[in-house]
């Protein structure tokens, strides 16, 4: 279809803005310790995400790019806010590397099914939700860690959003893997991704 070939599209552009984020909230947490500001940039970045999935549907603008992207743009905001605030001493080392360890798993996996001919397969919801869920935790986090004022209710919120999505992350990915070892395995006569219990996000 021409339309899923498009790559100018409102939707691309929310995506491309929120890839943007990314090094402005670096330089903010890990430069000038602007940590109010990298909050902002982080809370912005994490409603963009659902956003651009919501404008790609009501539009009628879903394209390849754009389902390649968004996931892209969530693995990278994710990775890289858990590094700055892991470098900040907001997050302790073993919940990155609990992230770290989830994302080399799931780049493994991408590889052996590009080995066998196969390209990633349709996000899943539960992905979804453990990326949206982290993408909230993180900067309730940076919040209790930046405000005095707000840490009463910021630190549990932050750190019940973190664990939950942490597990959600980690069902998300072995979801995945068992995927990619039916595909192996040659399991399903009707393609490899028919049971949709995949996901890249």
């Amino acid at each position: 279809m021409a339309g899923r070939d498009r790559i100018l599209t409102i939707p691309n552009l929310f995506t491309l803005l929120r890839l943007a984020g990314v090094p402005i909230f670096l330089y903010l947490v890990l430069g000038p310790h602007a940590d109010g500001w990298a909050v902002v940039v982080l809370v912005l970045g994490g409603t963009s995400d659902w956003v651009d999935g919501y404008l790609a549907r009501r539009l009628g603008q879903v394209s390849r790019v754009g389902e390649l992207l968004d996931p892209i743009a969530d693995r990278l905001y994710i990775v890289a806010t858990v590094l700055a605030l892991t470098a900040r001493e907001v997050v302790p080392l073993w919940f990155t590397l609990a992230l770290l360890a989830r994302e080399a798993l799931l780049g493994v996996s991408l590889l052996v099914l590009r080995r066998h001919g196969y390209g990633p397969p349709p996000v899943h919801y539960v992905g979804k939700t453990a990326t949206f869920v982290l993408l909230f935790s993180l900067p309730t986090l940076l919040l209790a860690h930046a405000s005095s004022g707000a840490a009463w209710w910021a630190h549990p919120v932050g750190w019940s959003l973190a664990w939950w999505g942490l597990v959600l992350y980690w069902v998300a990915a072995l979801f995945y893997v068992v995927q990619v070892v039916g595909v192996v395995r040659g399991a399903g006569s009707s393609g490899p991704y028919s049971d949709a219990a995949g996901e890249q996000s």
